[in-house]
């Protein structure tokens, strides 16, 4: 595979639809984030497509070891089976410097030395008084347009610029969510991402990046979140002991809106997904 000589980054020929699920292992899938696989999964696969895993474990002080074998096996007792070869974030850190690179060099990404207490008297002033010791590295966002866009499943969204310009590498040594899905994506060959809601306002951020860095941007779509009975959203802090395959099947579809056939219920997994992939079919990508 060919690379662009100035950042290093990868130049792909057009793919087929490829999507992902890209877990951070700092504890098991729960119920929540299963949804986010299944989902991905099923739009992917119904398509005709790739679907690739991704292990976001670039964070290594909130990655816990045992965590990546456990999300596997919870995946294969869903009976999801992802294609190519498995990738871990915390490998490629040479493709994240690059990127952070070239944006320096367009004068996008500055040095910061702002800390959490500073932040909460006054806004980053970083930008346009460089410190002497800069901690972390930041986007700019003055170029960035405040324009609408598209989600797949909820339509037009209105973006909501950040408190603060967002943290692309930060002061205790990881790079950002924010700018190693946008460069793994390209690596992978992305073309859909499908993922949970409370990832929304980090969208237009992420296919900013993607038009400074010269990278395709893959289309988005945004699942339902699902809650406790306090109205919490389910995290990976909650007790993943009662993970069921078949019950978090029918929690997941039920959460799209999916009316479910009652001679499913108590079936296996497999049995789940192969309805659920002619479902998805069927309904052509259409959320109720």
């Amino acid at each position: 595979m060919s690379t662009d000589s100035r950042n290093n980054l990868p130049i792909r020929p057009a793919q087929v639809i490829t999507g992902r699920f890209a877990p951070s292992p700092s504890g098991p899938l729960h119920a929540g984030s299963a949804l986010a696989a299944i989902g991905s999964f099923l739009s992917a696969k119904s398509q005709g497509g790739r679907w690739l895993l991704r292990i976001d474990d670039i964070d290594s002080t909130r990655c816990r070891p045992e965590a990546a074998g456990q999300i596997l096996r919870q995946l294969d007792s869903l009976g999801l089976t992802w294609d190519g070869t498995l990738r871990y974030q915390s490998q490629y850190r040479d493709q994240y410097t690059a990127a952070l690179q070239r944006l320096r060099e367009q004068g996008l990404a500055y040095p910061c030395d702002c800390t959490r207490q500073s932040l909460a008297h006054q806004p980053c002033s970083c930008r346009s008084q460089p410190p002497r010791s800069p901690r972390a590295w930041r986007l700019d966002l003055h170029t960035l347009l405040r324009a609408p866009w598209q989600d797949r499943y909820l339509g037009t969204q209105q973006f909501i610029p950040p408190e603060q310009p967002p943290v692309l590498l930060r002061a205790d040594g990881p790079f950002a969510y924010l700018l190693c899905c946008v460069v793994d994506d390209a690596e992978q060959g992305i073309t859909e991402v499908v993922r949970g809601a409370d990832l929304t306002a980090i969208t237009p951020l992420q296919q900013y990046l993607q038009r400074q860095l010269g990278l395709p941007s893959p289309q988005y779509g945004h699942l339902p979140l699902l809650y406790d009975a306090n109205g919490k959203k389910l995290s990976k802090s909650d007790s993943a002991a009662a993970f069921d395959a078949r019950i978090v099947w029918e929690q997941s579809l039920q959460a799209l809106g999916w009316e479910t056939p009652a001679d499913l219920h108590g079936a296996s997994p497999d049995d789940w997904r192969d309805w659920a992939l002619a479902e998805w079919a069927r309904r052509w990508d259409v959320l109720e």
